[in-house]
């Protein structure tokens, strides 16, 4: 294999056998006159089938194609953090493994990183999926994306992604995160662009995603907003989260001293309690949020990191101390 390839192209599989040959094919057939180095990294996401024999069987015949493999289905997310941590090119570009993605669009990709950007997001403007189950969904969940995380990308969900390998790395995906890749990205303000991308119909097998993931995907947005938001201030998050509660006990307690002192009336243990239930809510809260400032401080995560993601030109030694400085 090339032993510094400019260009990783990052394929998940999961039981997909009747594809792994046509898209290897395929991609070759993309890069090649391209007149770049490139590798090609299959990730066998626990396929019950012939897909991790099929893989192997080209990885032998092509030194330029490397085989990673899961003893069990771990999700898209998982492989593609895979293939990404395993991939040795400046630049990675990732797509489905179902043929639905076409390899000729890398082309495009590559010219748009060349204009500078650090993050190329793949549009399927012509998407060829169902309605009701795939794309009416897709539509909602990318507006709200958007709105959530201010960072207006049409289609999230496209998994056709071109990344520098310096960005993309220091980026931790888990869970369906791999379609918020850009909204994680954003807390290092890299340049992000999105280009229009071909999608066909699926030839072989079975779609893996239905209506059934969008509960997940909620959820990662709650988390993904949390991290880019709070992520230097969880004490602030938790103490916006605990406000609510925070009015109800004031004025439950207002209500309970106001009733008691100034009408004479007996105090009402229902409301006194919710108000005491409110106010140790408060506190919980609160304490959470302490803890969160002493674990940021102290962890492994900082804010810092991320400023890694960024160039600098101050000369090869300069540089140099930096990157120990950080070590």
């Amino acid at each position: 294999m090339t032993p510094d390839p400019q260009l990783s192209v990052i394929v998940p599989f999961f039981n997909e056998e009747d594809s792994v040959g046509p898209l290897y094919s395929a991609i070759v057939k993309a890069v090649d006159p391209l007149g770049i180095s490139f590798e090609i990294v299959l990730v066998d996401d626990g396929s019950t089938d012939s897909t991790h024999a099929r893989a192997v069987d080209l990885a032998r015949a092509d030194s330029r194609v490397r085989v990673v493999k899961f003893r069990r289905n771990y999700g898209q997310t998982a492989a593609m953090a895979a293939g990404i941590e395993h991939a040795v090119g400046s630049i990675l570009v990732t797509m489905d493994g179902d043929l639905q993605n076409d390899p000729a669009d890398i082309e495009h990709f590559l010219s748009k990183m060349a204009e500078g950007f650090d993050i190329v997001v793949g549009w399927r403007h012509q998407r060829q999926d169902k309605l009701i189950s795939r794309k009416i969904p897709s539509r909602i969940a990318n507006w709200l994306i958007g709105k959530v995380t201010g960072v207006p990308i049409k289609d999230n969900g496209c998994s056709l992604k071109a990344f520098r390998a310096s960005v993309i790395k220091a980026i931790p995906l888990y869970s369906e995160m791999h379609r918020f890749i850009p909204a994680m990205a954003s807390m290092a303000g890299p340049r992000i662009a999105e280009i229009k991308v071909r999608h066909h119909a699926r030839q072989f097998g079975k779609s893996k995603y239905g209506l059934s993931r969008i509960y997940k995907v909620i959820l990662d947005l709650l988390v993904i907003k949390t991290v880019a938001s709070f992520t230097s201030r969880p004490l602030l998050w938790f103490s916006l989260l605990s406000l609510p509660a925070l009015i109800f006990a004031a004025l439950t307690f207002s209500y309970t001293v106001y009733s008691v002192l100034i009408h004479g009336e007996k105090m009402s243990l229902p409301v006194v309690g919710t108000g005491f239930m409110f106010g140790a809510g408060v506190v919980v809260l609160m304490s959470s949020g302490a803890i969160g400032e002493l674990v940021y401080k102290l962890g492994d995560i900082r804010e810092r990191d991320f400023s890694r993601l960024t160039e600098s030109f101050h000369g090869a030694q300069t540089v140099a101390r930096q990157d120990r400085q950080h070590v």
